[in-house]
């Protein structure tokens, strides 16, 4: 199946783009996670969305739940990893699956904090940023995780599984949740920050300030992926993604919108973005149509 649009986030802006399309009645897929978003869910008291004030993120994340089950909107928790742009269609690679789709509205949040050193410059060649999809590529071999939320450690588990050797580096803010590893038996937890990922041509070490980790590979989870590592070729200023009013990308076809498109960083703002996205990229298909249908 070849989706009219493809939505890669599932907070306010990837919502709002998906009930918007939804709504227009174009073949839809949604990329995210089951809690929708974890910035939402920890606020404590959310007081500029109109309509509902003095609401904490998780009472707004459950109506924002309603609202998409009603339109029978389904969160599809296949980790996108890679966007290509192939002409005329966009192909959205998990692992081994692709998916396909006329148009792609990027809303994966913001990035938070600086990339480790070699991270991209890894990328690909023993970086990755989804241990479940690539884990049939480090089958007894030696893989770290660095995580920087909880649902790291279940793809650290589950790498576990065929791994020889697995290290889970946890960077969690929140010393908190350092109690609360739940981590299997056999895992070795490192409770430092890396300083650097290495190698020649591919990875093979991971170092610290005391120490140094021979590896294969290093998964580094985060809430949300760069932009301009998931699109190839997509133009970028700073963390954010170039976008113009319409939220046009340099890319024909893919939009963007929410954090990952600039400042400032509110939920509203983003719903906004979403509708705006949804909205340019039917009108999109829909000149796509009229052009398939002059050439005929």
């Amino acid at each position: 199946m070849i989706y009219d649009i493809a939505i890669v986030g599932s907070g306010p802006a990837g919502l709002s783009a998906a009930i918007n399309a939804k709504i227009r009645n174009k073949k839809i897929v949604l990329f995210g996670t089951e809690n929708l978003s974890n910035k939402l869910t920890v606020a404590p008291s959310i007081d500029n969305y109109l309509g509902f004030f003095d609401i904490s993120g998780e009472e707004l994340k459950d109506k924002f739940q309603k609202h998409i089950e009603s339109l029978d909107i389904e969160i599809n928790t296949n980790k996108i990893t890679n966007v290509y742009a192939m002409g005329d269609y966009f192909a959205l690679m998990s692992g081994e699956n692709m998916f396909e789709a006329k148009t792609v509205i990027i809303a994966t949040g913001i990035q938070y904090g600086k990339p480790i050193k070699g991270e991209e410059e890894f990328l690909g060649k023993g970086v990755g940023y989804c241990a479940t999809c690539d884990a049939p590529l480090y089958k007894g071999k030696r893989v770290a995780i660095i995580g920087y939320n909880k649902e790291s450690e279940e793809e650290a588990n589950f790498l576990n599984e065929i791994a020889s050797k697995t290290y889970f580096i946890p960077m969690y803010k929140n010393e908190g949740l350092y109690r609360s590893v739940n981590i299997d038996e056999g895992i070795e937890i490192i409770k430092e920050k890396p300083l650097e990922i290495k190698g020649s041509k591919l990875v093979d070490k991971v170092s610290f300030k005391h120490k140094n980790i021979d590896v294969d590979g290093v998964f580094v989870i985060k809430d949300s992926s760069s932009p301009k590592t998931l699109v190839p070729g997509l133009e970028s200023h700073g963390a954010h993604v170039k976008v113009d009013i319409n939220m046009n990308t340099n890319i024909p076809g893919c939009f963007a919108c929410g954090d990952c498109a600039g400042k400032p960083y509110s939920y509203i703002k983003s719903a906004g973005q979403g509708q705006i996205a949804a909205l340019n990229a039917v009108a999109y298909l829909e000149k796509l149509k009229k052009n398939n249908t002059k050439t005929e």
